[in-house]
């Protein structure tokens, strides 16, 4: 079950995500946007001793807490860290609460193959396993990535039944993890969230939206990874402004359009005969766009 349903399956706290995590730019701000309202579904327990220390056990405000969906949305374009940035949320939430846990991303094959009820039934599979994980101490945490393929909105006229139905399974059970108080958190990734049903939309505790680097994140990247190519300030600026907005018809180049595409083929234009620097990167940069802004 676990081959068709799930990409895979790792156990929380990871020492390969933490480490991945040190290289993400811009994750401490969207870490810190996240933080406290996580912590509402997660920490329930950490919750109901603040409202006994702090208001003698009333302020009923946080009883309706417990209505809180544990969704999370990140929207954003390719290439933005979405993937990368969940897996670290993951990671650190359970080290900060000091716990155990798992990270399940699930596959786009949940979709199925159009038989009747198989979409339905793959997400039940998904969220038993999300359940099971999730234990009585544990935290567990299910990735559901490019989930506009898997939770489109129902009000399309070209939509299949199959898929209607896949979908109200998927809202039935987010809506039936609420019983776990916080144990299992779903997080939904797309880079076209007005594809996604509007029921999913009205349920996610946080809608947090993914940009493409901006002039600062750029350089924090290229110094980050270039660091060792005895790359001047001047150099490094002029980087920064080739793979802006400005100098690419408004597109500026993404996380990803850097790490697995500039500099590796800056790279492969050094290797083996000369050492990286600016004018290959010059070079590099004249036969490499940034990837399209999928609309």
């Amino acid at each position: 079950m676990s081959d068709k349903v799930f990409d895979n399956i790792l156990e929380l706290p990871n020492s390969q995500i933490k480490e991945k995590a040190e290289t993400l730019v811009g994750f401490e701000q969207k870490f810190n946007r996240i933080h406290n309202n996580l912590r509402l579904l997660l920490d329930k327990e950490g919750l109901e001793s603040w409202r006994q220390k702090f208001h003698m056990g009333s302020l009923p405000a946080v009883d309706y807490l417990v209505d809180k969906y544990p969704l999370i949305i990140f929207e954003g374009d390719v290439g933005t860290g979405k993937t990368a940035s969940a897996e670290a949320l993951a990671d650190r939430m359970t080290r900060e609460l000091g716990k155990q846990g798992f990270f399940l991303r699930l596959s786009t094959r949940v979709r199925g193959e159009g038989l009747h009820g198989e979409m339905g039934n793959l997400v039940n599979d998904a969220f038993a396993e999300l359940i099971t994980q999730a234990g009585k101490r544990r935290l567990a945490f299910l990735l559901i990535d490019e989930a506009d393929a898997i939770a489109t909105t129902r009000s399309t006229h070209q939509m299949h039944q199959e898929e209607k139905a896949g979908v109200n399974t998927l809202i039935q059970k987010i809506d039936e993890i609420r019983s776990l108080n916080g144990r299992a958190i779903v997080i939904m990734s797309t880079n076209r969230l007005h594809f996604l049903d509007e029921a999913i939309i009205r349920r996610a505790a946080i809608v947090v939206k993914f940009e493409r680097p901006t002039d600062d994140e750029r350089k924090e990247l290229i110094e980050k990874d270039l660091d060792g190519a005895d790359l001047s300030t001047e150099e490094i600026k002029s980087i920064v402004e080739l793979t802006g907005p400005n100098e690419n018809e408004g597109i500026g180049f993404s996380f990803s359009d850097l790490r697995l595409r500039l500099f590796p083929e800056s790279i492969a234009a050094a290797f083996p005969s000369s050492p990286l620097n600016y004018d290959i990167v010059r070079e590099t940069l004249n036969h490499i766009k940034p990837s399209p802004v999928i609309k």
